[in-house]
């Protein structure tokens, strides 16, 4: 999704306007558009709300499959499967 439209979207749920490029044409009467500012502070929060993220996305990928994860409890026990999904927390930790 284009990051103007994000920050807007964010900022005025539900907000009445077109974006042509970076030209936003304001159409809604019940909410003020928002500033440039507001739009550039709301751009740079979401993207740090992603970054602080990367390590949810890097343990997704990481995981086995839920067909292997089962496996792993049929053969190992609980307690291996707890110590192969720890191995990826420990590889990704939280910031």
């Amino acid at each position: 999704m284009n990051k103007l439209l994000e920050a807007i979207q964010s900022l005025r749920p539900n907000a009445q306007l077109v974006l042509r490029g970076d030209v936003i044409e304001w159409r809604d009467t019940t909410q003020t558009e928002p500033t440039q500012a507001e739009i550039n502070a709301e751009i740079t929060r979401l993207q740090a709300e992603y970054d602080s993220k990367q390590y949810a996305r890097d343990r997704a990928e990481a995981y086995p499959a839920i067909a292997e994860q089962l496996d792993d409890i049929y053969h190992n026990g609980v307690a291996g499967w707890k110590a192969s999904i720890k191995a990826v927390k420990d590889q990704f930790p939280k910031g």
